[in-house]
């Protein structure tokens, strides 16, 4: 048992499927999460002609939640910037006697 290789359940290939154009499509999905590991769509494996092509799944959402932590993230410096010390001139009056 000591020499058998550890099992890898972080990648999950699909049944090949056939094309009507002769290609042959290979699902890849992976486990992954934070709180609850769930299935996610990786990408597909396409063999055609001899040739094979990995096409990855593009995550809009996280694209896009990637997108909006950006924004805040420089909001945050930006706001600590201007209280740290003002892009305005100093107009204080102050009096000598």
């Amino acid at each position: 048992m000591k020499e058998l290789p550890a099992v890898d359940y972080s990648r999950v290939y699909g049944e090949p499927m056939q094309t009507a154009e002769g290609a042959t499509i290979i699902t890849v999905t992976g486990v992954g999460g934070w709180l609850r590991p769930r299935p996610r769509p990786l990408g597909v494996f396409v063999v055609h002609g001899g040739e094979v092509r990995w096409e990855p799944v593009e995550d809009d959402g996280r694209i896009a939640l990637i997108g909006v932590l950006t924004g805040f993230v420089a909001a945050a410096l930006a706001t600590a910037a201007v209280f740290k010390r003002p892009p305005w001139p100093d107009l204080r009056i102050t009096q000598h006697l």
